[in-house]
């Protein structure tokens, strides 16, 4: 298996992206994932309580000690005020990467920050192949942000995925892919 060699902490100039810690739950659960409209277009169910947040860490840190799933929490600079998530999925040099962010700070290039710094780091690790992402055809905000930070289309996936908090349908979806050298 492929291990990545990735800090626990990764700063921008207005970001700190550190790795997700059991004491998160309760500010991801307010801050994005009780959200339906922050969940729309992710792959697991919006949560409903802090005990949801408190499993998905339970995942979270295990995943990031074998090797599989790293997970970092965006937050302020400023006030370290927690924003969001960001995860990079290792499968033996391919990775991919999600993102989640508060809706109270779309817009704001908070989330193209943070996929730039993830990215950047990512193209410095050896043995990586391929970093690519998937999005719901619709989800046209989250085309932006993937194309800002350097992806390109790939394919286009008929009936693709199944979004849990979209009827759970299968769904067209996009796939994006670093073109540029690793």
């Amino acid at each position: 298996m492929v291990r990545l060699n990735l800090p626990e902490k990764i700063e921008t100039e207005r970001l700190l992206l550190k790795r997700l810690r059991y004491e998160d739950a309760e500010e991801i659960f307010y801050s994005y994932a009780s959200k339906p409209e922050a969940t729309r277009y992710l792959a697991f169910p919006t949560h409903q309580s802090v005990d949801d947040a408190r499993n998905f860490l339970a995942y979270a840190v295990g995943a990031w000690e074998a090797g599989t799933d790293y997970a970092f929490g965006i937050r302020l600079k400023g006030d370290n005020h927690f924003v969001g998530s960001i995860g990079i999925i290792n499968e033996n040099g391919k990775v991919h990467f999600g993102y989640c962010l508060s809706p109270t700070y779309w817009n704001k290039g908070l989330t193209t920050e943070a996929c730039q710094a993830v990215i950047s780091l990512l193209k410095k690790q050896k043995n990586i192949h391929r970093i690519w992402t998937f999005i719901d055809s619709e989800n046209l905000a989250s085309g932006k942000v993937i194309m800002k930070c350097g992806l390109m289309e790939e394919a286009r996936l008929t009936k693709w995925f199944r979004f849990v908090n979209q009827g759970n349908q299968p769904k067209d979806c996009i796939l994006y892919v670093l073109r540029e050298k690793i």
